[in-house]
C-alpha cells in the first residue's frame, strides 16, 4: 500500500495543473472546494455549527477545546492532546460513557478520522487553521458512513479558497519554553488552487503529577509534534471537480515519568469528486496507515514495565452518493460506503527488578463495513420531512493473540472465530417552520458501532490498573428520540433548545473484575437523558454564543455486573456549560474570553474515584500592527483552575494550568 501512498499527493500536485490544461478557455468555471449542499432537513437533527472565526480565535489554538464550545462534547480525559496519552483521545456525546473509544463519527471531508486500530482522534494533526467550519450533530447517525455514530457525527470541512489567502503564517511563544508555529501557501493553478500547509508545536509541559505525589522519577509532560497537508483542487468542467487531500503527521509525547515516551504518526490521502449537476454526486475513496508506540513505568521503582513498541495499522474505505433530480420538493440521497481497518500490536512486558523483558505478544485483526443508505428530504411549504435507512454487513476476522516467553517459545497461540452479521438502521424527523423566528423539530434513530481492534484484542495498563482486551465483545447499539425548537425572537438573537433520551444497548465499558484489574465488557445499556441549551446573539461588534448539557445517565446492568446497575457511567458529566463573549470589529483590536465548566465525573465505574468540577476561564487579544501583521496575546486557563484528569485510587493526574502565549499572525 505504500506505493498508493505515495501516488496521491503526487496525484494531488498534478490535478491544478490538468485542470488548468482543460479549462482555461472557460470563464463560467468556479472553484468551490466543498461537498454537496446540505439538505434542507439537516436541522431537524439539531446540529450546532462552528465557523472560521471561531476556529482560528481559542487561547489554545487546538481543535479540541474548540469543540467543547458546544456542551456535550467531551474527550475521555479532561487533558487535550498536548497531556493525554493519543489513546485516550476519543469522543463522545450526551454522557454516554467513556472508555477512550470515539462514539461519535467525525469525518474531515467526508473521510473518517479516527485511527483505524484505536479509535481514537489525531487532533494534533487537524490544525484549526486548515479548516472553514465544523458542524456537530448530538444523536444517532445515518447516510454516508453512518456505522460508528452512535453518539453523534463531527463533520470538519477544509478551508477553501475563499477562506484561503495567497500565504498565512503565524508564531507564538508560550509558558514552559512552548514554541507554536503554523505557515501555508495557497497560490491559484490554472483554475484550480493548491495549499499546502505545515504545522510545529513544542513545550517542555508542565507536571501532571500534583506536588504532594511527586518523585524523583516525575517529570514534566514534554510534547512535541508536526504535520504537513497538500490540498488541491482543480476543475473538469462547470458542475464538476476532483479534491485531493494527503497529510503526514507526527506526535511525540511523555506522560508523568521519565521514560514514559508515547509516538504516533501518520501518512493519510483521499481523493473526491463532487458533481453539482442535475444528476449530482459525491464520490470518495482515502487510505490511511498508522503507528503508535508507548512505553509504560511502573509508579512503585519507576522501571520499564511494558513497551509497546510497535502498533501497525491500515484504514481505507470510500463511497459514492448519488442525488438524482426527482423533483423540486425532493432531495433523493441514494448510496454505498465501505469502511475496512486492520492491525496488529506487538509488546513485551518487563520486569521492574531485573530490567529485562519477560514475554513476547503479539495480536491484531481486521474488521469491515459495507453499507448501502437511503435517505429522502420532502418539503411540504413550512414543513420539511426527513428519514432514512441504511443497511450494513460486517465482519469481524483474523483476529489472534500470541505470547512467546523471554527466550522465543511459544506458550500461547489463540485464534478468534471469524464473526459476520447485519445491521439495519434509520432515523426520521421532521421540520416544521411555524413563524418566521420559530422553528420546531423532532427526530427518531437508532445505530450501531463495531468494537474497535484496541477493544477486542489489546490489553493496557495505566500502572497500577490493568485493563483486560475481550475479543468476544459485542456491538453497540443506540436508539433514541429527541424533540427541540429554534426561535430568532430578535434580529440577531438565537436561542435553542433539545430534549432529548439516548439508549446505548450493549455499552462497552472497563469494568472492575478484581483489585487493579479491569476488563472491557458489554453492559446491558447505558441509558442517558436531558437537555440542551443553545444560545448565540450578535449587536455591532459585540458576539455572545452559549451552550449548556444537562444529562442524567445511568448504567443498566445484570448478572455479573449487577453491583453496577444505576450506577454513572464513567467520566460521565451531568453539566457542562460554554460560553464566549467577543468583541470582533472589523478593524482595530478584538478580545474574546471563554468560560467553560464541567461538572463532577467519576473515573471509574464503580464511583469510587471522583473528578471534581473545573471552571475555566481563556482570553485572546489581537492588535493590528500594518493591514497584515497582527500582535496577539492568548491566556488559557486564566485564574488557575486545577482540573484533575485522572483519579485511579488517589493517584491523580492534572490538566493545563494557567498557560500565556505572545504571538503574531501574517495574512497575506
Amino acid at each position: 500500500m505504500r506505493p498508493v501512498l505515495t501516488t496521491l499527493p503526487l496525484l494531488a500536485l498534478a490535478l491544478p495543473a490538468a485542470a488548468h490544461a482543460q479549462s482555461t478557455g472557460d470563464p463560467g468555471i468556479v472553484v468551490i472546494g466543498e461537498g454537496l449542499p446540505l439538505p434542507p432537513g439537516t436541522p431537524a437533527y439539531g446540529s450546532v455549527t462552528i465557523d472560521r472565526d471561531r476556529l482560528t480565535g481559542d487561547a489554545s489554538g487546538r481543535l479540541e477545546d474548540v469543540l467543547a464550545d458546544v456542551a456535550g462534547v467531551q474527550q475521555f480525559r479532561r487533558a487535550d492532546s498536548r497531556a493525554a496519552n493519543p489513546t485516550a483521545q476519543g469522543v463522545t456525546l450526551r454522557a454516554l460513557g467513556g472508555n477512550a473509544t470515539s462514539r461519535a463519527l467525525v469525518l474531515l471531508d467526508g473521510v473518517p478520522q479516527a485511527d483505524p486500530f484505536f479509535g481514537y482522534i489525531p487532533f494534533n494533526a487537524l490544525v484549526p487553521d486548515r479548516l472553514s467550519v465544523v458542524r456537530i450533530t448530538r444523536g444517532g447517525g445515518a447516510g454516508p458512513f453512518g456505522a460508528g455514530a452512535v453518539a453523534g457525527t463531527i463533520e470538519l470541512g477544509s478551508a477553501t479558497r475563499s477562506d484561503l489567502p495567497p500565504y498565512e503564517a503565524s508564531l507564538f511563544a508560550g509558558s514552559r519554553d512552548s514554541l507554536m508555529a503554523s505557515a501555508s501557501l495557497s497560490p491559484d493553478v490554472g483554475a484550480g488552487y493548491v495549499s499546502i500547509g505545515a504545522n510545529y508545536d513544542r513545550g517542555d509541559g508542565f507536571f501532571t503529577t500534583p506536588a504532594d505525589q511527586r518523585g524523583p522519577a516525575d517529570v514534566r509532560a514534554r510534547y512535541e509534534n508536526w504535520s504537513t497537508s497538500l490540498r488541491a483542487v482543480a476543475p473538469i468542467d462547470a458542475d464538476t471537480e476532483i479534491q485531493a487531500r494527503a497529510l503526514v503527521y507526527r506526535d511525540d509525547r511523555t506522560l508523568r515519568f521519565a521514560g514514559a515516551d508515547s509516538a504516533s504518526a501518520a501518512n493519510d490521502a483521499s481523493i473526491r469528486l463532487v458533481h453539482r449537476g442535475r444528476w449530482q454526486l459525491d464520490a470518495l475513496a482515502y487510505l490511511q496507515t498508522r503507528n503508535f508506540t508507548n512505553k509504560v513505568i511502573s509508579a512503585s521503582n519507576h522501571k520499564l514495565v511494558l513497551d509497546q513498541r510497535n502498533t501497525p495499522s491500515t484504514g481505507l474505505g470510500g463511497k459514492i452518493e448519488l442525488r438524482p433530480p426527482v423533483g423540486a420538493d425532493h432531495t433523493l440521497r441514494i448510496g454505498v460506503d465501505w469502511r475496512h481497518a486492520e492491525g496488529e500490536l506487538y509488546e513485551d512486558p518487563y520486569s521492574a527488578i531485573t530490567g529485562r523483558a519477560t514475554a513476547h505478544r503479539n495480536a491484531g485483526g481486521a474488521s469491515t463495513t459495507a453499507g448501502v443508505f437511503v435517505e429522502d428530504d420532502w418539503t411540504l411549504g413550512r414543513l420539511v420531512l426527513t428519514g432514512g435507512g441504511r443497511v450494513d454487513r460486517w465482519t469481524i476476522t483474523d483476529g489472534f493473540y500470541r505470547e512467546a516467553n523471554a527466550a522465543g517459545a511459544i506458550t500461547t497461540d489463540r485464534r478468534f472465530a471469524n464473526r459476520d452479521g447485519i445491521e439495519a438502521t434509520g432515523r426520521i424527523g421532521a421540520l416544521y417552520h411555524a413563524t418566521p423566528t420559530l422553528a420546531l423539530r423532532a427526530a427518531g434513530y437508532t445505530g450501531f458501532r463495531l468494537p474497535t481492534l484496541n477493544e477486542l484484542y489489546r490489553p493496557f495498563t495505566v500502572f497500577p490498573v490493568t485493563t483486560e482486551a475481550n475479543a468476544a465483545l459485542d456491538l453497540e447499539r443506540l436508539k433514541g428520540v429527541e424533540a427541540g425548537l429554534d426561535v430568532t425572537p430578535l434580529s440577531g438573537v438565537r436561542l435553542g433548545v433539545t430534549a432529548f433520551w439516548n439508549r446505548l444497548d450493549n455499552a462497552i465499558a472497563n469494568v472492575t473484575i478484581a483489585d487493579n484489574l479491569r476488563q472491557r465488557r458489554n453492559m446491558d445499556a447505558i441509558v442517558a437523558r436531558g437537555i440542551e441549551l443553545t444560545a448565540a446573539a450578535r449587536h455591532g461588534d459585540v458576539e455572545l454564543s452559549a451552550s449548556y448539557a444537562y444529562s442524567d445517565s445511568h448504567v443498566r446492568a445484570s448478572q455479573t455486573s449487577v453491583a453496577l446497575d444505576g450506577f454513572v457511567p464513567a467520566q460521565s458529566p451531568r453539566h457542562a456549560a460554554s460560553g464566549t463573549l467577543r468583541w470582533a470589529p472589523d478593524r482595530g483590536p478584538g478580545l474574546a474570553a471563554t468560560l467553560r465548566y464541567v461538572g463532577k465525573q467519576y473515573e471509574d465505574d464503580r464511583e469510587t474515584d471522583v473528578l471534581p468540577a473545573a471552571l475555566t476561564v481563556d482570553a485572546i487579544a489581537s492588535v493590528p500592527v500594518t493591514s497584515r501583521l497582527t500582535l496577539v496575546g492568548r491566556a488559557e486557563n486564566l485564574f488557575d483552575e486545577t482540573i484533575v484528569t485522572r483519579n485511579d485510587g488517589g493517584s491523580i493526574d492534572l490538566g493545563t494550568p494557567r498557560t500565556l502565549w505572545i504571538g503574531v499572525r501574517l495574512t497575506g
